[in-house]
């Protein structure tokens, strides 16, 4: 009678490869617990407690980090944590609002307030960051730099632009079939023409706000009571009399000034004759 070992070994070899497969195929079907975040989803972040995570799709270390994440999402539920992550390829606003300058980057954010994870990168060293309040310790971002701030909130609209920009320079050079010099001569054109017309309507506010002499309404003038009148009308009539006597007297003193200087008003007094000398 022939051993059964050699045949039990052939037919469990493709048993496991089939069990694998279902089981590959069950946890594909399975939703990930991990939360999809986009730039409009960015507001949920100030309300319960969250664990996100920055990656990208041709990062390696993001990919090592993925079953890791997977991993601790289970926990999230008994946790109390949502776990979720964002693509910085395709979500440019969210990045630009956490500055997010390496890949991949852990935040917790919990009652609006953000501090960034740099412990290990293990299913037990994020649960025991949650359980044990770990965060607790790290200094939150400043409310200057919180994504919800004016200067990370234009930040956000910058990394827009720019991710907007490149795909219309996509868009012309391959499907419009527009070489790179004229795809850079149409942004250069439109830039010219978004500036005039911000430089109009700056113009514009400007002159509205501070209008130039020209176009300011007349002042009326106050009128004044006619006792005032009066008496102003009095006061200059005597300043005009005081200044006709003060020049009168002017003229007066330099015409005697003159005539005493003259040669002809100096007085000569008359020299007497010496006494004739008598004979002896």
């Amino acid at each position: 009678m022939a051993a059964p070992g050699p045949a039990r070994a052939a037919l469990r070899a493709p048993l496991c490869a089939l069990l694998c497969l279902a089981l590959a195929a069950a946890a594909r079907g399975r939703p990930s617990p991990v939360k999809v975040l986009s730039d409009g989803m960015w507001r949920e972040l100030l309300q319960d407690e969250w664990m996100v995570e920055f990656y990208a799709p041709w990062c390696p270390a993001c990919e090592n980090l993925q079953p890791e994440w997977e991993k601790f999402a289970e926990w999230g539920e008994d946790l109390g944590v949502n776990v979720a992550k964002v693509d910085v390829t395709e979500q440019p606003g969210l990045s630009g609002r956490f500055i997010i300058t390496a890949l991949p980057t852990i935040y917790h954010c919990k009652d609006g307030e953000f501090r960034r994870y740099q412990g290990a990168r293990t299913k037990a060293a994020f649960i025991n960051f949650i359980s044990d309040e770990e965060w607790k310790s790290i200094e939150p971002v400043s409310s200057w730099f919180g994504p919800s701030s004016f200067l990370m909130s234009s930040m956000s609209a910058l990394f827009k632009l720019s991710m907007w920009i490149r795909h219309g320079h996509g868009y012309l050079t391959e499907n419009l079939g527009i070489p790179v010099w004229g795809s850079y001569a149409v942004f250069g054109l439109a830039t010219l023409f978004l500036g005039m017309v911000l430089g109009l309507v700056m113009v514009f506010l400007a002159d509205c706000i501070c209008p130039s002499k020209r176009h300011r309404p007349p002042q009326l003038q106050p009128q004044p009571c006619p006792e005032s009148a009066h008496l102003l009308k009095n006061r200059y009539e005597e300043q005009e009399a005081d200044e006709g006597d003060i020049s009168d007297d002017e003229t007066e003193g330099r015409e005697w000034s003159k005539r005493d200087s003259s040669p002809r008003g100096v007085r000569q007094r008359p020299v007497p004759s010496a006494a004739p000398l008598e004979k002896s």
